[in-house]
């Protein structure tokens, strides 16, 4: 039940059963914390050309949406993940003297995601098994159909496409030193491309919806 209650928490489905993908990655809220952030950032070193006013705008922004969150009392987990986030971002960036280096952090996550998701396919646990199974409330029984656990397997290698893609749109920039076109490729390939995997992962992983009974079936087996 705790298993289930945590993965609910972060994948949200409709009363039909069909994913809603925008509660899943946060609403418009959580888009607006997970993304300004690095949009002050951005927009504050192309004006000024000074990378601690705009680490300092970037790391206000976050510690804001925080304290909004501890206001309201609403779950500081999402604010807090990201104000982590952003700080250490922000601290490798300060402590390189180097703008692009902002970003770097997000190789490190990229590159871990990367290799968890791969891994879990490999070792016959796919990590959209895991959690859409329990948000299903199958549990683990998803194992035993070898469709099924194939059906998993390449929801997750959809799944593998997304930290895989920034890693190679994004690598070459970081190196070309081109901070506008790295924080540009990293809003655009951020939620959106993971919440679009994310989708198409679950409309590929649906069971198969049980056949209609007809009358005369309904009839007969009275």
């Amino acid at each position: 039940m705790q298993l289930r209650s945590a993965a609910g928490s972060r994948v949200k489905t409709s009363s039909d059963g069909s994913l809603d993908v925008l509660a899943s990655v946060g609403g418009v809220r959580g888009l607006v914390e997970s993304s300004l952030p690095a949009v002050v950032f951005l927009v504050a070193f192309l004006i000024t050309e000074e990378l601690v006013p705009s680490l300092i705008g970037s790391v206000a922004v976050g510690l804001a949406f925080a304290l909004a969150r501890l206001v309201q009392k609403g779950s500081l987990v999402q604010s807090l993940a990201g104000l982590a986030g952003i700080l250490i971002c922000a601290l490798v960036a300060y402590r390189s003297g180097d703008a692009r280096d902002f970003y770097a952090w997000g190789f490190l996550i990229n590159a871990g995601y990367l290799l968890a998701f791969i891994v879990s396919i490999l070792v016959r646990w796919p990590f959209l098994g895991l959690l859409f199974g329990i948000v299903r409330g199958e549990g683990l029984d998803w194992r035993k159909d070898p469709v099924r656990r194939r059906r998993y397997a390449l929801a997750t290698w959809i799944l593998v496409a997304v930290p895989g893609a920034r890693l190679l749109v994004q690598a070459p920039l970081y190196l070309a030193d081109d901070v506008a076109g790295l924080g540009t490729a990293r809003l655009v390939m951020g939620i959106p491309l993971y919440a679009l995997a994310l989708w198409v992962g679950w409309m590929i992983t649906r069971p198969a919806a049980a056949p209609a009974v007809g009358p005369l079936e309904t009839e007969r087996n009275r």
